[in-house]
């Protein structure tokens, strides 16, 4: 059944700042991604909502924000006192671990969000989030929901498999971390009856790609070793300037991500591996039942 080898090759971070954006419209532009998360909240957002009308042919989803910038729904149990201004994220992981999160509060501001970006014109074909926030499991029925009100087909599982390539402690620690925290929702979600399935979506793999400049190496080994069915790939390419370095640590890496996602190597890889690209404009399947986790999970 999944004898054809796909990958949806996403743009993290879509809107975090004008030097991110220019880079994955670059990318967009040379084949090298095929969807984008975007943050809404965020100054450049107008920005990449324009850059996104001009390539069509990438889907464009959510990369739902709790954590830079400020709310849109305004002060709440998310924000810092009585500014709307998010947590950061050791203090939002915090407060979310205490039970001081109100429910209420994430899944009005995750429909916000949503609802946004469907104003700007982009219904978002998927969901997932910057730093994985969406997979604690005081979040992630929030976020579950709101998912389900608005029928956005797809909510990222970030669970890869502790085997690809395996090495890097801190990649392999993150990795373990996130398989327990999305287990953990799970089982907090067992019994809701109209879940968000991600059926065609087989695999995910890419926090084991960042950082480095072997970034292009494992890259490349990762695409000849794909399996059968469809693989979400989780990129971050751009370019670095001040604005972006206010916003996120996670800067000059994103440049050589960009060089490799737009290199004619990475598409000679692609092609001598026989890699179908796709993105989560062909994923729609929306599914009831029990929200159940790929198989790597």
């Amino acid at each position: 059944m999944h004898s054809l080898r796909r990958l949806i090759i996403n743009a993290d971070d879509f809107g975090i700042s004008r030097s991110v954006n220019d880079g994955i419209f670059e990318a967009a532009r040379a084949g090298g991604i095929t969807s984008t998360s975007l943050m809404v909240n965020l100054p450049d957002s107008a920005d990449a909502v324009a850059r996104a009308r001009q390539c069509s042919r990438i889907s464009v989803g959510l990369h739902f924000n709790l954590t830079v910038g400020s709310a849109l729904t305004g002060p709440s149990s998310l924000t810092q006192g009585q500014s709307a201004e998010f947590y950061p994220l050791s203090r939002l992981l915090a407060a979310a671990a205490l039970g001081m999160l109100d429910e209420a509060d994430v899944e009005r501001e995750c429909l916000a969000q949503i609802d946004r970006m469907t104003r700007a014109g982009f219904p978002p074909t998927h969901l997932d989030s910057h730093r994985h926030i969406h997979t604690h499991p005081s979040i992630y029925p929030s976020v579950l929901r709101a998912v389900q009100a608005r029928r956005i087909p797809h909510l990222r599982i970030p669970c890869e498999p502790l085997d690809v390539n395996a090495g890097a402690l801190g990649a392999t620690m993150k990795k373990s971390l996130l398989l327990l925290s999305a287990r953990r929702s799970r089982r907090s979600t067992a019994d809701s009856r109209s879940a968000i399935s991600p059926a065609d979506i087989t695999g995910f793999v890419g926090i084991s790609l960042q950082g480095g400049s072997t970034f292009g190496e494992r890259l490349f080994a990762l695409v000849r070793d794909l399996p059968p069915g469809t693989t979400e790939l989780m990129t971050h390419p751009g370019y670095a300037d001040a604005d972006l370095a206010k916003r996120d640590n996670y800067t000059v890496e994103r440049e050589i991500e960009l060089k490799v996602l737009c290199s004619r190597e990475f598409q000679d890889v692609l092609r001598d591996s026989r890699v179908a690209l796709a993105n989560f404009g062909d994923q729609t399947a929306i599914v009831t039942g029990e929200h159940e986790l790929a198989e790597y999970c």
